[in-house]
């Protein structure tokens, strides 16, 4: 199983869809609309706490399963 992590949305852009997850220890990472857990119109807002996995991407580090706490 896959360990889960909190952080805090650092920015997150309604338009595009993306932001990134500020952690307390290590880089920021990047969050994709498509991994917020939930139905219908997702969004995060910044300073909003989360719990997320952290996998590989093709471009680097990104957030999956995404919950707001």
């Amino acid at each position: 199983m896959t360990d889960r992590t909190t952080g805090t949305i650092k920015w997150f852009n309604n338009a595009k869809g993306f932001g990134f997850i500020a952690q307390t220890e290590g880089a920021d990472i990047f969050v994709h609309f498509r991994s917020i857990r939930g139905e219908g119109y997702k969004t995060l807002d910044e300073g909003q706490e989360v719990e997320f996995t952290v996998v590989e991407g093709a471009k680097g580090l990104q957030a999956e399963d995404v919950c707001k706490l």
